[in-house]
């Protein structure tokens, strides 16, 4: 199979760089497309993939097709290829808030797979969720997947509406992440740290101990429990991110951002 790029971005990039590394695809079997011809540039001295500024021609050239362009841009994306699409493509979406009805209603096509990836698969330690049509055969399911683990973990959800809870929840969580780190560095240099030792210890303490909770049968509140002594300086501390509402301010913010995407999803639709 063939593999085109309508779009060559961040996150295409990081598809491109995973696909070639576990040698799904050669490089002669990609092919993506660039508004710039710097760009273009760019991904052909470091990838050596095949590139174009015609959106007609990528989309002619793969099997599968991904689409990851800005969900703004899609509608005259869309004019451009639609009548280019042959039955047997499939269209592979990264867009955020541009749903499955959409992209079949623009492009005039029914093979469609909707994925929702996170920031980490740049670094082939990511989290794709994704979904698919009927149309989908299951032997074209198993290669999305196959796909999709090589940028890190995958999981397929028979129901689109998980994609949208994903992107609040998986797809934004590095922000909120990066959030909390941010702050315990900051508290750190308040301490009298440098910060580069305190962004050495909170990130080795964070990553041990997503590690320790992966690796672990326990509840997540049995292992906060396992490090928190009564009356110590830990349950001191969690008596003060408790007192600050953290629990509740976290779930507000997902829910917050989960209500954005299905207000951007009926923007989407109204600018069809």
């Amino acid at each position: 199979m063939k593999i085109s790029f309508i779009g060559t971005g961040t996150m295409a990039s990081a598809m491109i760089k995973s696909i070639l590394e576990k040698g799904l695809y050669k490089k002669e079997e990609i092919k993506g497309s660039a508004p710039r011809k710097k760009r273009i540039e760019e991904i052909k001295e470091r990838f050596g993939i095949n590139m174009t500024q015609d959106n007609i021609e990528a989309a002619q050239f793969g099997d599968i097709v991904v689409l990851s362009i800005k969900p703004q841009v899609f509608p005259k994306v869309s004019a451009e290829i639609k009548d280019a699409i042959k039955e047997n493509q499939i269209i592979l979406s990264i867009m955020a808030g541009v749903d499955i009805e959409s992209l079949q209603k623009e492009l005039l096509h029914k093979k469609v797979v909707r994925v929702m990836p996170n920031t980490p698969v740049q670094i082939g330690q990511g989290m794709s969720v994704w979904t698919a049509t009927n149309e989908i055969s299951e032997e074209e399911k198993a290669h999305i997947k196959e796909i999709l683990s090589s940028m890190g973990k995958e999981l397929f959800v028979k129901d689109e509406n998980y994609i949208d809870m994903a992107t609040a929840l998986s797809a934004t969580g590095p922000a909120y992440v990066f959030l909390f780190l941010e702050a315990m560095i900051s508290a750190g240099v308040h301490l009298g740290f440098s910060r580069h030792v305190a962004k050495e210890l909170v990130y080795q303490t964070a990553l041990g101990s997503v590690l320790f909770a992966i690796n672990s049968s326990k509840h997540t509140a049995e292992l906060r429990d396992m490090v928190t002594s009564p009356g110590g300086t830990t349950a001191e501390a969690l008596y003060e991110l408790e007192k600050g509402s953290l629990r509740t301010v976290v779930e507000k913010a997902i829910y917050a951002a989960y209500k954005r995407t299905q207000y951007l999803k009926e923007i989407n639709k109204d600018k069809e």
